[in-house]
């Protein structure tokens, strides 16, 4: 088992690139599936959950080629429509995968996902949604399968949750799907924005209207294109929060600020300096942070649940109360008991979570149960006396390209142990 070891209290000073989004990358990487000619990703992560991703695709038939940070993938020899459960279970995202199978092979089984434990995640939306479009869906023994008798069908979908994979699997679905299909309250987030994009370049035919709707019109079938990955906004907040719990002056290259919208005024609030020029922010700090009074998590254009962990590291050390509401998911505070046993003040209480400012956390020995309480244990242990050891980083692979060279890079002490 790997893990990481943390040198607290160190400034960090200097530039951080920020690489391809996750959360982008892999529903454009399940959405090549449809396209009959040869797509090239550029800023494509170096992450597990995209090894496994394009070893689904190379399980499948499409032929994989992987160049640094560019993915060339042909999938015109696709011949599968299956996904082996040892490769469901080790991302929660590759169900992205089942609305793009059933568009392709009017058929698909897999299993139920694996990845983050973050309480129910239901994928009952994807599930209605694809009935609703015709699709047969059987459910037993963890299996689900999928059959659709003649054509996917078009028509109107409304989500009772703007959810993010939901959104995804049905724009995967409905691409070819005679017709138009208008998805209501569809999730809104730029990884939604840059799926579209991709599509739209191989010749779908997908907008969005003043309400929000997401309209798609059939088309007969898709080429390859290339594509450039958008930036990760939540590795930019990890960075930015890093950086900020140890007092430091840092330069972020190659963000995308607008899609940052709702995490400047947290740190406006806490009196940390940001000033973004083009795609570079700098972030410093000049005295010791200051609480912020209220962070709630919302779908996009809302704060990100992606992003409260690291926040409330972060305010762990800041002068005064905070108070976290967790509206996505209904077990995503159980990185709470680690930034306790750090010496954090955090009382929880259903999905309140109250955070008492300290400036006296002290390393010792930490575990990560998911991916993002991984990255906040990593920023945690930046900012604690001593040294911090973070067990098991399966999770923080999954989501955190080469994050102890990067941080080394700006005047971190951290060291990996295989």
């Amino acid at each position: 088992m790997s893990k990481l070891l943390i040198c607290g209290n160190r400034r960090l000073e200097g530039r951080v690139p920020i690489y391809g989004a996750k959360n982008s990358a892999l529903p454009i990487l399940a959405s090549t599936i449809l396209c009959s000619e040869e797509c090239v990703i550029h800023n494509c992560p170096i992450l597990s959950d995209v090894y496994v991703s394009l070893k689904i695709l190379e399980y499948l038939g499409a032929k994989v080629k992987r160049e640094g940070h560019d993915v060339i993938i042909n999938a015109n020899s696709i011949d599968r429509y299956d996904i082996p459960e040892f490769l469901m279970r080790q991302m929660r995202s590759s169900i992205i995968f089942l609305g793009a199978i059933v568009s392709r092979m009017n058929r698909a089984k897999v299993s139920f996902p694996g990845g983050c434990e973050l309480g129910p995640r239901p994928i009952d939306l994807h599930l209605k949604a694809l009935k609703q479009m015709g699709v047969t869906v059987k459910e037993q023994h963890g299996c689900i399968e999928c059959h659709v008798e003649k054509s996917l069908k078009s028509g109107e979908i409304s989500l009772s949750f703007p959810s993010v994979g939901a959104t995804e699997n049905i724009i995967l679905a409905s691409v070819f799907a005679k017709g138009k299909t208008k998805i209501i309250n569809a999730a809104r987030e730029p990884e939604i924005t840059d799926l579209i994009n991709f599509l739209n370049k191989c010749g779908a035919k997908i907008f969005t209207n003043k309400e929000g709707f997401v309209i798609i019109e059939g088309v007969s079938r898709l080429t390859g294109t290339e594509h450039r990955i958008i930036p990760d906004r939540i590795a930019a907040t990890t960075y930015m929060a890093a950086a900020a719990v140890t007092g430091g002056d840092v330069l972020l290259e190659g963000i995308c600020s607008r899609h940052l919208s709702a995490i400047f005024p947290i740190f406006e609030e806490m009196k940390i300096k940001t000033c973004v020029v083009k795609k570079q922010l700098r972030l410093w700090v000049e005295d010791r942070p200051r609480c912020v009074k209220l962070v709630r998590t919302m779908p996009y254009p809302g704060f990100p649940t992606d992003a409260q962990a690291v926040i409330m590291a972060l305010s762990a050390f800041c002068q005064g109360t905070s108070v976290f509401v967790e509206n996505i998911f209904e077990s995503r505070y159980k990185h709470v008991d680690e930034l306790v046993r750090l010496g954090a003040n955090i009382k929880v209480e259903g999905k309140t979570a109250i955070v008492r400012g300290t400036n006296n956390l002290q390393g010792t020995t930490v575990k990560s149960y998911d991916l993002r309480g991984a990255a906040a244990m990593v920023v945690a242990g930046l900012g604690a006396q001593g040294e911090t050891c973070l067990l098991d980083l399966r999770h923080l692979d999954r989501g955190y390209e080469n994050i102890e060279e990067n941080l080394k890079a700006i005047g971190a002490l951290v060291k990996r142990i295989e």
